[in-house]
């Protein structure tokens, strides 16, 4: 567990820095006067009005040090251009048929709904289980993700090594099932989790959402 890239499911210990990155775009120096001098050249005064406002953006961007695809972006947004989607488990026709499954409430407080039952086995305690995930704050902003990372998230069920909620909600899946988790405050993240760009923090103890798919139990597979 020690290993994994989605430490933060863990219950103790640091809670940040280490399932969400950002990445950086560096410019040299030299890079942006090539840039700058093929923009300033007579064959881009030829071009047509659309290409020099064009590489007229490029040099702005060069000079107060924004990349010019970033700058696009900017444009498509101000366009009202719809944003980029991230992969999820529940689509939206998923969502519309969710709304008609009846929500099942445990002794915990732990909520759930059953977007697919699975037609296979249920994992024992203490197994391996491999398992996708959308990890989303009640408002449904995603702060993690295993399909964004394109990883199956490995992990040993009733054990402790993830945050109680999950570890609840998955011990009565089957293989091939998905589910949707509404974990209280208390089952969640005593710590909280710090925000990253484009991720929503998580206020500590404060309740979450999960939708989990059940994909195999590596033990309970290799003794059949």
């Amino acid at each position: 567990m020690a290993s994994s890239p989605s430490s933060w499911l863990l219950p103790l210990g640091s809670a940040s820095g280490k399932s969400l990155s950002a990445n950086h775009v560096v410019i040299s120096n030299g890079g942006a006067q090539g840039l700058f001098v093929r923009c300033s050249s007579s064959k881009t005064r030829k071009h047509s009005n659309g290409l020099n406002l064009a590489t007229r953006r490029d040099v702005m961007g060069l000079l107060f040090g924004v990349p010019s695809f970033l700058m696009n972006s900017a444009d498509a947004n101000g366009a009202g251009l719809p944003p980029e989607e991230k992969p999820k488990l529940c689509d939206d026709a998923c969502e519309k048929e969710l709304e008609n499954v009846p929500m099942v409430t445990t002794e915990s407080g732990l909520q759930y709904k059953d977007i697919k039952v699975g037609g296979g086995p249920t994992p024992p305690v203490g197994f391996q289980v491999a398992a996708n995930y959308i990890a989303m704050v009640p408002s449904g902003q995603i702060f993690d993700s295993s399909l964004e990372k394109g990883q199956l998230y490995i992990f040993r069920v009733g054990s402790g090594q993830v945050i109680k909620g999950l570890d609840e909600g998955i011990l009565t899946m089957k293989v091939g099932g998905k589910r949707r988790l509404y974990i209280p405050g208390p089952l969640a993240f005593p710590k909280g989790l710090s925000s990253a760009p484009g991720r929503p923090r998580v206020a500590p103890s404060s309740p979450v959402i999960f939708d989990v798919s059940l994909e195999y139990i590596p033990g309970l597979e290799d003794e059949e």
